[in-house]
């Protein structure tokens, strides 16, 4: 599975998720944990259709089977990345 993190420099809560992405991260060796800034990429928040962030797209073969929305901890990320 892939986790995409959309933010923005300037977002507080997408700050504070940062954290809870790479711990994830250090912790979880299953998932990739990729960001996109929203600023510098907005054709591809477009593409996705990223209208409020923090938001986080989880991929699994491929397809996007989650969509995040707002501040999570690394447990509550852990739980919808097990979830499928």
């Amino acid at each position: 599975p892939v986790l995409v993190d959309f933010y923005a420099d300037w977002c507080g809560p997408c700050k504070m998720v940062q954290s809870e992405l790479e711990a994830l991260a250090a912790t979880n060796t299953n998932v990739v944990v990729a960001k996109v800034n929203v600023d510098e990429n907005n054709n591809l928040a477009e593409r996705f259709g990223i209208s409020n962030i923090p938001c986080m797209l989880l991929f699994k073969n491929g397809e996007v089977t989650k969509t995040i929305i707002g501040y999570r901890t690394k447990q509550q990320l852990e739980a919808a990345i097990n979830a499928d």
